[in-house]
């Protein structure tokens, strides 16, 4: 399949074709939250991204940042061939549950072991998560988890059509 055009960024925008592979971690500098069923279920300023090329962002939080039972162990597991093998959580607030909407990498690969202790949400099925003041939105496609702002340009890997790029 044929590598897409890319759009070109506009002053204090990024595009994801710009970003590597294999990914790299980055600290954000932003607040980061996140609500579900009405209620703050994570809440901070020790946000990491993920960066890889032709996908928007993944946030991953600090799990010591989520209140306390907002995460549980839910079935299912995956693989990235560059951060290793993944678990997958369910996330709980105001009375909801959001059934294996988060995930982290307790044993990552080499270069990514700050992930070990870090949860990334899939934006979706929350109510709202935030970068700074700005609500995302989720990369398309429901597989990847990646958040959607203002500052970043695609197109993005998960539209229809894009499982070979």
């Amino acid at each position: 399949m044929r590598r897409p055009q890319p759009i070109a960024p506009s002053p204090g925008q990024e595009s994801v074709w710009d970003y590597p592979r294999p990914p790299m971690v980055e600290q954000v500098p932003e607040r980061i939250t996140i609500r579900l069923g009405g209620d703050v279920v994570a809440d901070t300023w020790d946000a990491v991204r993920v960066l890889e090329t032709s996908h928007p962002p993944v946030y991953y939080l600090p799990i010591a940042d989520f209140i306390d039972g907002a995460l549980s162990n839910a079935s299912g597991s995956s693989f990235c061939e560059f951060k290793g093998s993944a678990r997958y959580l369910d996330v709980r607030g105001g009375g909801l549950v959001a059934a294996g909407a988060a995930w982290n990498y307790p044993d990552p690969s080499p270069g990514f072991e700050v992930l070990s202790t870090r949860v990334a949400v899939y934006a979706g099925p929350m109510d709202e998560c935030t970068v700074g003041d700005e609500v995302v939105v989720p990369q398309p496609g429901g597989f990847y988890g990646g958040w959607v702002t203002s500052s970043v340009v695609g197109p993005f890997k998960g539209v229809p059509g894009s499982m070979g790029w």
